[in-house]
């Protein structure tokens, strides 16, 4: 789950001002994409440089390519980003349907937006498109972070000894085509409890991170 997180408190007039949409990938024009591109550069910047490097020019993605987008905008533009990408991966060899989430950021400057909000706004989303699990990967950095803002407050489940397969969004003559990384996993009860999630310690997402 590409994530990038404002380290500002939360604040209830911040929230009143952020406007949520949500956008089906082919309804963004080139002027969408080109606000969404400087938005993760500005916001992923921080964390690294080589982060920001995906957004380079007009281009809104970094692995895969979501196909709907949960937007919150304030006066002062983009102020929030959620993606999701419905895909098959493999859990321990099981097939299964699941939502990917990533490409979550705040702006640095805002109050009053966390994790848990964006994700409140997301959840009735993943409800109406059926799948049984919302699915992302953080880095171990994150653990605590997203202990606070999701699991605490019951919206998602924290796995960890997993290894996560992907694909490189591009091929390089130097770089495998793949790759496997110790994350941490977050998986989202939608239509199936926590119950139904397959034991494996190897998911395969048979595609580039999200």
């Amino acid at each position: 789950m590409n994530i990038a997180v404002s380290p500002t408190a939360e604040g209830a007039s911040a929230r009143a001002q952020v406007q949520w949409s949500r956008r089906w990938e082919s309804e963004l024009g080139l002027t969408d994409h080109a606000e969404l591109s400087e938005f993760f550069r500005k916001s992923y910047g921080p964390t690294g440089a080589f982060n920001a490097q995906p957004f380079q020019g007009s281009r809104s993605w970094a692995g895969a390519r979501p196909e709907v987008r949960v937007i919150g905008h304030d006066a002062r533009g983009v102020a929030a980003h959620v993606g999701l990408l419905r895909r098959f991966i493999k859990v321990g060899g099981v097939d299964l349907l699941v939502a990917e989430l990533g490409l979550y950021a705040v702006r640095p400057d805002l109050e009053g937006l966390g994790i848990s909000h964006a994700m409140r706004v997301m959840y009735p989303i993943l409800q109406d498109l059926g799948v049984p699990f919302g699915f992302g990967t953080v880095r171990s950095a994150l653990e605590k972070h997203l202990t606070r803002l999701v699991e605490r407050q019951g919206l998602a489940t924290l796995m960890h000894g997993i290894r996560v397969r992907s694909t490189q969004p591009d091929v390089y003559p130097n770089l495998s085509p793949t790759r496997i990384e110790d994350v941490v996993v977050v998986v989202f009860p939608v239509g199936s409890s926590i119950s139904e999630w397959p034991a494996g310690t190897v998911i395969d997402r048979n595609g580039p991170e999200l």
